[in-house]
């Protein structure tokens, strides 16, 4: 078809409502609208058309549409489909939030009578808004001290310390190197050559955890091998082995301990060009009140969740739930990253969520469907200084330019997940004002946790993603040596 716009599609659709979040919809184009897509597209193909014996666009109609019906055919058939399907989802009928489920490839267009095709498709949810104005929430609240400072300080250089051997055996706070071995009876289900791990009372995995994990280390040396069990959750990327418990042995290689640098002049420099030690402190500090703010927004978003979803009683489909699990993964990292927390700190982090990911899902699905709905009635907006300040914040915590951060968040498909979180977050602040508080304090919650980015059981997917990854490398190199000989065959 050409760029030339075609009138509004003529079509009929039934749409029946299969779940909460499901819908089955028949679209159903007549006669007369094929047709007139026929007739324009010939109409395009005549004015250039090359039939033997005739000048390009001299071709008789009839002898255009004999020699180009097939051609013509599958173009008329890719615009029937687009511009239906983009009329459907524009439509007051549905609030699409996946693509249409079906095989496009499987559709054919009839010699007579209408084209008709269905698809399953996901919606929002239809929603009676709950009342959101007056809410009574607790709001948490601290007045840093001194010492919360001194223990930030304190967490902060222990990210740029140095790991030296110890001859002493390990204990709490000190660091082994070890070989990681996964094993269901004598099956081996993963493996990692070496792995830095601090001794911390929890070791988490993608999968699971040790725990404990202080007591077992304790006085560990170079040679031993060490055996504990790790209980997978039940949200496991290995499906064969949720809920069960795997073997893991530690072959410690080396005991190290950590030697943190002192506040010099040239490591104040180092961190960020600080003149002096209260400069930095006090970079420390707005840290943590990012942090506060962090836990203020999170314990208010689960009170928020708790109130307006409580009549929220949608089934959410497996297939969503899958799908959308990986997005709200990225969404609370990004959350994390912008509020100051230490990749260290994020990792472990990364790892219960990924270990509870689907009720994480479920839960962040409901909320995001009403805080949505609240932004649609209140006309709650983005705008590019939003992107502009949470791009600022997130590459301010991980040392990366800002220009950097976007182009990676627009390269791997980020940027809509950031939208979200800034309408959210304007949402809650909406609720925020409209809400009377309870005041309560904050407590630091004690992390003592090290986390690993690590499937215990293995990953299957990851394994199906990295085989994917290498099959389009092969493709895109042959590509490129096709073009500079064309005789390039695929080995």
């Amino acid at each position: 078809m050409s760029e030339e716009t075609i009138d509004t599609l003529q079509l009929t659709t039934d749409i029946q409502k299969v779940s909460s979040c499901e819908r089955r919809v028949k679209v159903t184009v007549p006669r007369p609208e094929i047709d007139r897509y026929f007739q324009k597209e010939f109409t395009d193909l005549e004015k250039t058309a090359y039939v033997p014996g005739f000048r390009s666009g001299k071709a008789p109609r009839s002898l255009v549409e004999k020699r180009f019906k097939k051609d013509a055919s599958e173009r008329v058939r890719y615009s029937l489909v687009f511009d239906a399907l983009s009329q459907v989802n524009n439509s007051d009928e549905l609030t699409p939030i996946s693509e249409p489920d079906f095989d496009f490839n499987a559709l054919t267009l009839p010699n007579d009578g209408p084209f008709v095709f269905e698809f399953n498709i996901e919606v929002r949810p239809e929603i009676d808004l709950p009342e959101w104005k007056g809410l009574k929430i607790e709001k948490k609240t601290r007045e840093f001290s001194a010492e919360d400072v001194d223990k930030a300080v304190e967490r902060v250089l222990t990210s740029y310390g140095d790991l030296e051997p110890k001859e002493e055996p390990a204990q709490s706070g000190d660091y082994i190197v070890a070989k990681l071995t996964f094993q269901d009876g004598g099956t081996v289900l993963s493996q990692s050559e070496s792995e830095t791990i601090r001794i911390r009372s929890v070791l988490s995995f993608r999968d699971g955890s040790v725990k404990e994990f202080d007591k077992l280390m304790s006085g560990a040396k170079a040679g031993d091998v060490i055996t504990s069990k790790v209980v997978l959750t039940k949200d496991a990327a290995n499906e064969a082995y949720r809920g069960k418990a795997i073997d893991v042995h530690f072959s410690i290689i080396a005991v190290k301990k950590l030697v943190v640098p002192p506040l010099s002049k040239d490591f104040l420099e180092r961190l960020g060009g600080f003149d002096n030690v209260g400069d930095f402190r006090d970079a420390v500090l707005d840290t943590l009140q990012r942090q506060l703010e962090y836990e203020q927004r999170r314990h208010t978003r689960q009170q928020i969740t708790e109130k307006l979803t409580a009549a929220a009683g949608w089934d959410l489909p497996p297939g969503l739930l899958k799908r959308q699990s990986e997005r709200e993964f990225r969404r609370q990292v990004l959350e994390l990253q912008r509020s100051g927390y230490s990749n260290e700190d994020v990792l472990a982090h990364q790892n219960y969520i990924r270990q509870n990911i689907a009720a994480e899902t479920a839960r962040a699905l409901k909320e995001h469907f009403i805080l949505e709905k609240i932004a649609d009635v209140e006309k709650v907006e983005d705008t590019e200084e939003d992107y502009n300040t949470e791009v600022a914040l997130i590459a301010a915590q991980s040392g990366v330019s800002p220009r950097r951060i976007r182009a990676k968040l627009e390269k791997e498909g980020d940027m809509d997940i950031l939208r979200n979180q800034i309408i959210e977050r304007k949402v809650i602040d909406l609720i925020y004002q409209h809400a009377s508080f309870t005041e309560v304090p904050f407590e630091f919650e004690n992390l003592d946790e090290e986390g690993l980015d690590w499937a215990a059981a293995g990953d299957p997917n990851a394994i199906q993603q990295a085989s994917e990854d290498d099959l389009k490398a092969v493709h895109q190199e042959f590509e490129e040596k096709k073009k500079i000989d064309p005789n390039t065959k695929v080995k």
